[in-house]
């Protein structure tokens, strides 16, 4: 580019251009550093006084650059900045050439701003099929449109100039907007005219017959009747060429005869006015051109950053363009079309129909590929031309089963019908969020309509050109939705079996969360639980949190987390989603046995240092009573040292050791004496084993928990079947083989000349007999040494 700046006759543009490709340079070679290096902080940010020697431009663009890129380590998933090319540059540079343009003086600025204003506004006009229109560029994309209200009414209303708003309180303006248009867009243009809310008429769409997302005609021509007999003045009508939200398209053709036999002004905006720049327009679109004015946004069409947004209109009295605000004889608001008129010449015509028809085409792609896909629902208006495509999941399960059912059923009960619903919504909004990290060059929004439910939104004509999307991202974007349809499959099937299980099992309680894509939600209610109350429960969630512990060690496919996000109600286990069949009896087994034995050891840890205090001053006092028996047994002459040795000497005392152990399990004191003879004599009483819980499953080798082991068992194969059983076998074996052979062994019958069983225990009792004066002579030598 250098080489070209040298031939500028003009030193300033050319040093303009220059400091403006390498302060871009600068920028994103740094954000490109901070994000190779994704280094420490950057504490440039805090606020401090003016320096008064002042800084060169590159320490000023460091200081734009951390101000740009120094929380990315706070948020690391924030949204890239765009990566503009080179008509980027044209428009950035636009804005610089504006502030030196204007220090022209008023001669040349005229001259200029004149040719700048007329090339754009023919450009535009020719380009997208408006014929003797009037451009006003704006950077509020609905500034337009309160622009042309004003307009509007000092067109119909002649005596406003002068009478002001009394002139509107005789006769009230209306102005319609359609029900699927912009949310908050009547509020801002009563804030912008300073008109009251009833100036408003909401139209509804079609509820019979078309779109749900048009605006219905008949139910307009009937509201613009009722206000005519009441008395006010149908002012304008704002119709959609592409609405916010599907991208469906109002009967334009109707919509203007309508007008003009009601003398309504027709104000059109939307996305699919970008397809008036394409060689085949549909005939509804095309109408837009026999508008009154339309609002266009080709900033995000072409990729343009700080490029304004246009409105054409058409009108013959240039005063009531200049009071309505729409001219301007201020140099700045003229060269607001400055960065568009050299973007313009940088792309051509060529260049912006092969970027609006490379969005267009990405959509019919996608829309091609989608309807190969099973359960996804497309909502496109017009299949061969519409930019925008709306889907989402949806499952239809058979008739015999409908609670199942993704889709609303008109038998079903409205409360099931609601609460599949919301199932639904909460499994697109996961689907639409795993979508978007995934392929980020798509683009995606996820958005609620008041009819489908959450949908997802592909929109290349507003996202294409600045992500850069590419057909390969589309095909990316697919595969992605296929991988993840039996997820959603699995899920949405096991939802009501786990509500049913967890209904049944005791001590839980199934959670109701719409907005949770998940198997479900789980509560354990532990003893203490005001089950009346939905306050935070400290107790409950100490229990939650040690579960959510144990249940993320058992190393499962399923995801758990503790909720809800907000600390005022209680705490929950929220599963997640089931990539495979689950089995969801042992996992509401699991939950619930597991929720048990951490509250039962839980309230043994609470008590234990009371039970231990209270043993310890008991086992005390009962030692203290047991040393003044002793006293008394002995005699007093005992106690004194040298008498009581001699004593001691002629006549020793057979004393048993005697003492206090504490059982935790129990909670209560026992003697010692028991323990002492036991250890002595050898024998002693086994200890019981610890109870385990009934989740504890047989499992094939390389099974994780909580999966069906006989599920599409049909599918095995018989020497694969033949070794599971030989696996389970050995396992059984394993445990229960000292049992085993001891029951194998005394169940056969006896031997008619055999020894029987009664007999036996007679003789072997002789033997002990006989055996037991030779066995008695160790144990006393044993219990003299161990006294």
């Amino acid at each position: 580019m250098e080489p070209t700046l040298k031939k500028i006759a003009d030193p300033t543009l050319a040093e303009m251009g220059k400091n403006l490709k390498e302060a871009v340079k600068m920028l994103e070679d740094s954000q490109r550093r901070t994000e190779e290096e994704n280094g420490k902080k950057i504490s440039g940010d805090i606020p401090g006084p003016l320096q008064g020697s002042g800084q060169d431009m590159v320490s000023i663009l460091q200081v734009v650059q951390n101000l740009m890129h120094g929380d990315e380590d706070e948020e690391p998933q924030s949204a890239r900045i765009q990566n503009i090319g080179e008509q980027g540059h044209i428009a950035l540079l636009g804005h610089s050439l504006g502030a030196y343009i204007s220090t022209l003086d008023k001669e040349k600025l005229r001259k200029l701003m004149t040719r700048i204003l007329s090339d754009t506004t023919l450009w535009l006009c020719r380009i997208f099929r408006y014929e003797n229109g009037c451009a006003y560029f704006h950077e509020e994309e609905r500034e337009g449109l309160a622009k042309i209200c004003r307009l509007a009414i000092h067109s119909r209303y002649e005596d406003f100039v002068v009478d002001g708003f009394n002139v509107l309180y005789n006769k009230k303006p209306v102005i319609y907007l359609s029900a699927a248009a912009r949310p908050g867009l009547g509020q801002y243009l009563c804030n912008q005219l300073g008109l009251p809310f009833p100036c408003l008429c909401r139209v509804p769409c079609n509820t019979m017959f078309g779109s749900q997302h048009q605006m219905d005609v008949a139910f307009l021509e009937k509201l613009i009747k009722d206000d005519i007999e009441r008395g006010k003045l149908p002012l304008l009508l704002v119709a959609n060429a592409g609405t916010a939200a599907v991208g469906h398209t109002d009967k334009m053709g109707r919509l203007k005869e309508l007008c003009e036999q009601y003398g309504i002004w027709l104000h059109v905006e939307g996305v699919n006015l970008a397809t008036l720049a394409l060689g085949y327009v549909s005939s509804s679109v095309l109408a837009a051109t026999k508008c009154d004015s339309m609002t266009l946004t080709p900033g995000p069409w072409l990729g343009l950053p700080a490029v304004p947004a246009v409105t054409l209109y058409k009108h013959d009295d240039p005063a009531l363009t200049l009071v309505a605000g729409l001219t301007s004889n201020k140099p700045a608001d003229k060269l607001r079309a400055l960065p568009l008129w050299l973007s313009l010449q940088y792309l051509g015509l060529d260049g912006i129909v092969e970027r609006i028809k490379h969005a267009c085409q990405l959509s019919q792609r996608l829309q091609e590929s989608l309807k190969k896909v099973n359960h996804i629902k497309i909502l496109v208006e017009d299949e061969l031309s519409s930019p925008v495509v709306v889907f989402r999941f949806f499952q239809e399960l058979p008739g015999s089963d409908p609670v199942l059912k993704g889709v609303p059923v008109p038998n079903m009960a409205p409360s099931a019908v609601g609460r599949e619903r919301h199932s639904c919504d909460a499994l697109n909004r996961w689907l639409g969020e795993q979508l978007k990290q995934l392929v980020p060059a798509s683009g995606l929004t996820v958005m609620d309509l008041e009819v489908e439910g959450v949908c997802i939104r592909f929109s290349p004509l507003m996202t294409a050109a600045v992500l850069g999307t590419r057909g390969e991202d589309v095909d990316q974007l697919v595969a992605c939705i296929q991988s993840k349809l039996p997820v959603l499959s699995c899920t949405l099937q096991l939802r009501e079996e786990f509500k049913q299980e967890v209904t049944a099992a005791a001590g839980l309680l199934h959670v109701d969360d719409p907005n949770w894509p998940g198997i479900g939600v789980v509560r354990y209610e532990h003893a203490n639980d005001d089950k009346s109350s939905l306050k935070l429960d400290p107790e409950g969630e100490k229990i939650h949190a040690g579960l959510l512990k144990k249940l993320n060690e058992l190393e499962s496919d399923l995801t758990f987390k503790m909720g809800p996000e907000y600390k005022s109600m209680k705490s929950c286990i929220y599963i997640g989603m089931a990539s495979d069949d689950v089995d969801i009896s042992e996992l509401v087994e699991t939950i619930a046995v597991t929720a048990r034995e951490i509250e039962e050891n839980s309230r043994l840890l609470e008590n234990m240092t009371e039970v231990v205090r209270k043993g310890i001053q008991e086992a005390q006092v009962q030692l203290q009573k047991a040393n003044e028996e002793r006293l008394l047994e002995e005699g007093v002459l005992r106690q004194i040292p040298v008498v009581g040795s001699v004593l001691n000497w002629f006549s020793p005392v057979q004393a048993s050791q005697k003492g206090r152990t504490f059982n935790l399990t129990a909670g209560s004191l026992e003697s010692t004496e028991h323990t002492y003879v036991y250890k002595v004599q050898g024998t002693g009483v086994t200890p019981p084993q610890t109870p385990s819980g009934t989740r504890t499953k047989q499992r094939l080798p390389g099974q994780k928990p909580f999966k069906r082991s006989l599920r599409g068992s049909d599918a095995l194969s018989e020497t694969s079947s033949v070794s599971h059983i030989e696996d389970l076998e050995k396992m059984e074996h394993l445990t229960g083989g000292p049992e085993q052979d001891v029951l194998e062994t005394s169940s056969p019958e006896p031997h008619p000349g055999a020894p029987t069983l009664q007999d036996t225990e007679q003789t072997g009792a002789l033997q002990n007999g006989a055996q037991r004066p030779e066995d008695d002579r160790p144990q006393v030598e044993e219990l003299e040494s161990l006294r």
